[in-house]
């Protein structure tokens, strides 16, 4: 039985704690070591120190992120396999055991579950989906797979996806070793968000497989997600947008152009066209998010070295 270790990065989440780390404490697969990661003191050590004994925190003294705090984690575990898993994330029993199975291939760096959402305001499981996967288009677009459909079979199959989402996967350790730059799996100048669609890309370049297990099934809260019809229903996009902080909008917009840039083949004249669509909206509409735009130029300056990664 192959050990795993399970990393939760909390930030403001005690909230979140029993539920989920009720669900680690049933999983079927046992051979589990539990670390958690606090980004912030709200009470969640003590919650977890009373109800989880067993768990291992780490403490970096402030909010380091999800990409550093996962990194810091990876480096104090020992596990043949890393699941992660978001604070707001509530696994069913069979979850680590189903999404082993799909290691037995030896070229599977990385594999998913189907994520649906929970309300955590009625502690209610729902049948709609947050993520089996992220898919990835010609313009650099990323999206979660079925995120918003409502699950009625259709995402029933296994199979080879682009990416996962880093709300829940699990990663082969020494897939992770080849993919590193300077120590970090989780590129740390992304902080959070796109991160985990840059690492998956990542270890696709390496010639490693991300796969979906529909098998391992587990529940979501989801603070931020793509807008529901995209791009092509311009109300909802905007009525998507007002709702996301400005730290976060800046994190999305800088992100999302330094993943394409650090693993595309070649800049598609796609991402282009939607590069000068968004930059022209940001500046009519949300200007200040247009303030990141010194940190992206100064952390493209490593892009050529990450590229050789």
């Amino acid at each position: 039985m192959p050990k795993v270790s399970v990393i939760l990065v909390l930030y403001n989440s005690q909230r979140f704690v029993e539920p989920v780390f009720s669900a680690l404490m049933h999983q079927t697969h046992k051979d589990l070591e539990i670390v958690a990661v606090l980004n912030s003191d709200d009470g969640a050590k003590q919650l977890l120190q009373e109800k989880f004994p067993n768990v291992k925190v780490i403490e970096p003294g402030s909010n380091i992120g999800f990409a550093a705090g996962n990194n810091l984690a990876i480096h104090q575990t020992i596990g043949e396999f890393i699941q992660l898993v978001n604070p707001d994330l509530i696994l069913e029993p069979t979850y680590i055991e189903n999404i082993l199975k799909a290691f037995t291939d030896p070229r599977v760096a990385a594999a998913t579950g189907k994520l649906l959402r929970y309300d955590f305001e009625k502690m209610l499981k729902t049948n709609v989906i947050d993520s089996t996967g992220v898919t990835m288009s010609k313009s650099g677009r990323g999206r979660d797979r079925g995120q918003h459909e409502v699950d009625s079979g259709q995402y029933d199959n296994a199979r080879e996806i682009f990416g996962v989402s880093g709300a829940g996967p699990m990663y082969r350790r020494s897939a992770l070793e080849q993919a590193t730059y300077n120590g970090q799996y989780f590129d740390e100048d992304f902080g959070s968000y796109w991160e985990d669609v840059d690492l998956s890309w990542r270890l696709n370049r390496k010639g490693y497989k991300n796969i979906y297990v529909p098998e391992a099934v587990a529940y979501h809260g989801r603070g931020t997600g793509s807008s529901e019809g995209g791009y092509a229903q311009a109300v909802k996009f905007i009525k998507h947008e007002q709702k996301i902080s400005l730290s976060v909008r800046q994190l999305n917009y800088k992100n999302h152009i330094l993943m394409y840039l650090k693993n595309t083949p070649y800049i598609h004249p796609l991402f282009i066209g939607r590069e000068i669509v968004m930059f022209v909206y940001l500046l009519l509409f949300k200007p200040s998010a247009l303030k990141v735009l010194p940190t992206l130029f100064r952390q493209m300056k490593t892009v050529k070295l990450k590229r050789a990664i």
